[in-house]
This record gives structure tokens, sequence and C-alpha cells, in this order.
């Protein structure tokens, strides 16, 4: 199994961390994005490796993997700590995934074969015939459904980028109702998409998931503001 494969299986199933050989790394990550480590605390390696049972070596490697990714905050003399995973932090993920998918969905159209458009078809009404009756299920469905355009894209490393930033969104929405406005538009949308992609319209797809990206990430901002309230 790929490390994406592994990465997409543990999106919509987080009890299946260790079947996926979850890292150091990982287990921090999810601390952070569950709340189980507060915003602004303190990160100390000492701590962190006697209490995840490894060296100092690789709560260090950790650290810097989730500095790069915007988790953890590294000050001179002060050392690291956690970033509040805040409306801002969703809107850094979010432009950045407006920039990635609108270029993989691009590039699918242009190999998408019959086969490709029947199969999004056939997971998109098994969308609508859930709807939204069961999250878990309907994220899995969802992944799928994405996965399908974007797998056998080149650039793994933006293939593997999003998969990252698929897994903390869902992390942080999980607790949230979707609105059923939200879930008129997700359904519009992704028919929208197959359309484009059935007439070949690359440009017409990329504005399509462009803007579906976008209600995600605001969807998620104003459930976190009515949460504040």
């Amino acid at each position: 199994m790929s490390r994406i494969s592994k990465l997409s299986d543990a999106i919509t199933d987080p009890s299946r961390s260790e079947d996926v050989g979850a890292s150091v790394y990982e287990q921090l990550r999810d601390d952070i994005i569950s709340g189980r480590v507060k915003a602004n605390e303190r990160l100390k390696v000492a701590e962190l490796a006697g209490r995840l049972g490894t060296s100092t070596n690789p709560i260090r490697e950790a650290l810097q993997q989730l500095r790069g990714e915007g988790f953890v905050v590294m000050t001179p003399n002060r050392g690291a700590r956690v970033r509040p995973i805040d409306e801002d932090f969703v809107r850094d993920i979010c432009e950045i995934e407006m920039l990635i998918e609108p270029a993989l969905t691009r590039w699918f159209v242009g190999f998408a074969t019959q086969a490709d458009v029947e199969e999004l078809e056939r997971i998109q009404d098994e969308i609508e015939a859930l709807n939204f009756g069961d999250e878990m299920k309907h994220s899995n469905l969802d992944l799928r459904f994405h996965q399908l355009m974007y797998d056998r894209h080149y650039n793994r490393h933006a293939v593997e980028l999003w998969v990252r930033h698929r897994h903390i969104l869902w992390a942080i929405s999980r607790g949230f109702p979707t609105s059923l406005s939200r879930q008129a538009n997700v359904l519009g949308e992704h028919r929208e998409l197959i359309a484009c992609v059935k007439a070949q319209d690359a440009q017409g797809a990329a504005d399509a998931i462009g803007r579906h990206v976008e209600g995600s990430g605001r969807h998620i901002i104003e459930r976190m503001r009515l949460l504040k309230r």
C-alpha cells in the first residue's frame, strides 16, 4: 500500500492510525488537530519523547515537519509551541488548495475516459442516495470521488499535499454538522464538475473545483465562528 493510500485511509477513520504505521509525527499531528495538545502549549522534546516512548531525535524531526506544515511555531530561545487551529489556519490551507486542486483537475480532464466519467457518476449516485445521512460514509464516498481524479497525477508531492490538507480539514470539521445549504451546494458542484469532464471542458472543471474548495473552507470557518459564540 502506498503512503498516499495509507494517508487516505486515515482521513476518514482516525482509529486506523496504528494500522497505517503511525509515526511520531502522525501522533503529534493528531494530538494537535484533536485539541489534546492545546493552542500555544509548549512542546518540550524530552517530555514528548517520554510520553511517546521514543528517543529525542524522532521528536525533533517530527517538530520540524510540523513546523513546515504550519502546526508548530518555533521561536529562538523559547522552543516550539502549538499554533492555534483557527480561522486563519483554515483559510491558509484552503487558499493553497485553490491553487493545487484546479491544476490537478485540469490535468485529469485531458486524460479522462468514458469509464472514468461513469465511475464518477456512480460514486455521485451513491453520495446523493446517502444524502448526508452518515457523515463518515459521506466522507469516504467524497474521498473516492476526488481521488479518482487526482491519484494518477504525475506530481505525487501535490497529490500527497492534497491528502494531508484533506485530513486536516476533515479533522477540524468532523464535529460540525453540514448545513442544508452546503449539502445542496456540494451535490450541485459535483454534478457541475462531472458535466465539465464529460464535455472535456478543462477550464470549466478547474473553475468548478475552485468554487467547491472555496465553499468548503467558508463553511468550516462559519461553523468555527458559530462555535465561538
